[in-house]
């Protein structure tokens, strides 16, 4: 488990997270979500040890990620948004690379590979955008990381790659493992992400399974106006509404909504789930 306490960060003056709580738990694949600038991608570069904190504390399995520990390390994956066009094929690069995690399966990789239809005989620098990403993330999956932090990860990926991509995420992960992945690209990625984390500026508005959203919050897509709404979107067969669920009726969770119904109302819903 990941524990954060009282973490915050800024670059030079300029503060980004502040007093931030979070408890990251295995078998889980974390919706990291929030608007340009609020501080997701530092949030995940601190998570995994490559920023160390101003004040307050990371805690993974009894480690602290910026001691950079060679044991922490090989149970960990961190996959940017922009990933390195390395000169070398794919292949080699497996070979090379998998080393530095004890449990890398090679032939996991090429299977994934050739689920993601990547030429493992290419040159990773004379890939497209997205062939390189997907050469990347099978990478990643076939290293059996216990914790996976993912920055943007269907960036750059077809239509195919992302229906692709989330098949591997769900099979090739364990079930102990912690993914958080930051997203801004919701509708790629609201069938898979459960619980759900909201990053605001220097706080987390919501961390929350979509069980205890869906208790907490009641998603109407009907035709009548609700007068509790806390965001309302109008579509050509009538509207989507969220409002606090009064009922215990369960409602199917729209990330958007859910998205927009938080920034809107930030003290309702910070209540609502307290």
């Amino acid at each position: 488990m990941i524990t954060v306490k009282n973490l915050s960060f800024s670059y030079g003056s300029k503060k980004v997270l502040n007093d931030i709580n979070l408890e990251i738990k295995g078998g889980n694949i974390y919706g990291l979500l929030g608007e340009n600038g609020v501080g997701k991608t530092t949030l995940l570069t601190l998570l995994c040890g490559l920023k160390k904190p101003k004040t307050g504390t990371i805690d993974t399995d009894g480690r602290d990620p910026f001691d950079r520990t060679p044991s922490l390390l090989a149970e960990q994956f961190y996959l940017p948004d922009e990933v390195a066009p390395v000169h070398n094929t794919t292949i080699q690069f497996g070979k090379e690379h998998g080393k530095l995690w004890p449990t890398f399966d090679y032939d996991k990789f090429l299977t994934i590979l050739k689920e993601f239809e990547v030429d493992p005989d290419q040159l990773m620098d004379s890939m497209s955008a997205g062939q390189l990403k997907k050469t990347w993330i099978s990478f990643a999956l076939a290293c059996n990381a216990r914790h996976y932090f993912m920055d943007e990860p269907t960036n750059g990926l077809d239509i195919p790659s992302k229906s692709q991509f989330r098949k591997a995420i769900t099979k090739y992960t364990s079930e102990e493992s912690a993914i958080i992945i930051s997203t801004h690209q919701v509708r790629d990625l609201e069938e898979i992400i459960d619980p759900i984390i909201i990053l605001d500026k220097e706080a987390v508005l919501l961390n929350a399974s979509l069980q205890t959203i869906s208790q907490k919050l009641y998603f109407d897509y009907g035709t009548a106006l609700h007068p509790e709404s806390l965001y309302l979107e109008q579509t050509p067969s009538g509207a989507i509404q969220v409002y606090p669920n009064t009922t215990g009726e369960e409602s199917k969770v729209n990330l958007e909504a859910l998205f927009n119904a938080v920034h809107s109302h930030k003290d309702v819903v910070k209540a609502l789930f307290q």
